[in-house]
């Protein structure tokens, strides 16, 4: 009896943890993971995007259900608003791609303790929450080669730059092209100038048309190329450097957060993009939703990213640079990697 016994509680623990693991299996295969977009839509071909096709890629090979959801304004309600739209569906994970969020975020990891969070572009200075995660990256670095490139293509002339609204993401890419440009003119021989009246800040990143109009004006004055920081407000610009160019026009655009070559389409198999000063959303998206599923989603913590992660810079290749260029801005690559080239990350001495 004793032995049989032994057997039957042996049994029951087994299957006890057979059922277990296959609940969590169970758990995992429906779990739901979801983003909310900023102030831009979701085929922003830009920041929302990229984000978006992070968090769906990893759902999918994962068999996870995903979604997106538009909230109705950009105030922090409307974003609390549609992140609990999402949790009381089940979701428990959503993206917020931008420091819009970042008030929204801090409320909803203090009333909610199992939702996985992941703020991109703020470091949530008020606390990070236990299943919070925040990430930033050094927009400086990508900005510096996006400039050390658009420098070494046209040589000389005057450059341009078209920022959504003016916070610290977007000075970086800002205070980075113009130390891009000036290390191309320092080592390279290269003789690009900056104006103050070139660089400005448009207030939005929604606005196609006032980007359009803000590049038509720099285009006018004789700038060549023209950084589009701005998201929908930079595609107008891009849009506005695409007809310049079908027009017989020599100048270019710089496209941001993700490669925006195609954005630059001109219908014949070219493109007025120069190049992109990218940061690698959709990848830390992707990761985030893989750490979630393996156990070491990395809650309650910064992550600062940048070219020694291989999360930010430009793209290896692209039809309008070189392959001399493009070897130049490998080797300033390995010199930002190994500390012997440092970009700030702040305005001293360059144009706000």
């Amino acid at each position: 009896m004793k032995k049989a016994f032994a057997i039957l509680m042996i049994c029951l623990v087994a299957f006890s943890a057979f059922a277990q693991g296959a609940a969590e299996t169970q758990a995992k295969q429906t779990l739901k993971v979801g983003m909310v977009t900023d102030s831009g839509t979701i085929d922003d071909r830009s920041f929302n995007q990229g984000t978006y096709e992070g968090v769906k890629k990893a759902a999918e090979e994962l068999g996870w259900e995903n979604t997106y959801l538009r909230p109705t304004g950009t105030t922090t309600s409307d974003y609390v608003q549609a992140i609990y739209a999402l949790y009381d569906q089940g979701y428990s994970f959503v993206a917020c791609p931008g420091f819009l969020f970042a008030e929204a975020v801090a409320q909803i990891q203090g009333e909610v303790e199992d939702l996985n969070l992941v703020i991109i572009d703020d470091a949530l200075s008020a606390g990070i929450g236990p299943k919070t995660v925040a990430i930033v990256f050094k927009e400086q670095e990508s900005g510096f080669l996006a400039g050390l490139a658009t420098a070494l293509k046209i040589k000389t002339g005057d450059v341009g730059f078209v920022g959504g609204m003016e916070i610290p993401a977007v000075q970086k890419f800002n205070w980075g092209f113009q130390q891009g440009v000036k290390y191309a003119n320092d080592n390279f021989g290269t003789t690009v100038s900056m104006k103050a009246e070139n660089f400005v800040y448009s207030g939005s990143f929604a606005d196609l048309a006032l980007g359009q109009q803000l590049a038509n004006a720099m285009y006018a004055r004789g700038v060549k190329v023209i950084f589009a920081a701005a998201g929908g407000t930079g595609v107008g610009a891009i849009n506005e450097a695409k007809n310049r160019r079908l027009a017989g026009q020599d100048v270019w655009a710089v496209g941001v957060d993700v490669d925006q070559y195609s954005v630059g389409d001109m219908g014949n198999g070219q493109s007025c993009i120069l190049t992109s000063a990218m940061k690698d959303v959709a990848g830390v998206a992707y990761d985030m939703v893989k750490a979630l599923a393996d156990g070491t989603f990395p809650g309650g913590q910064l992550l600062t990213l940048g070219i020694k992660e291989d999360r930010a810079g430009i793209p290896a290749s692209n039809p309008n640079l070189t392959p001399e260029i493009e070897a130049k801005v490998a080797e300033v690559v390995e010199l930002i990697k190994a500390g012997k080239v440092v970009i700030s990350d702040n305005g001293n001495g360059l144009i706000k």
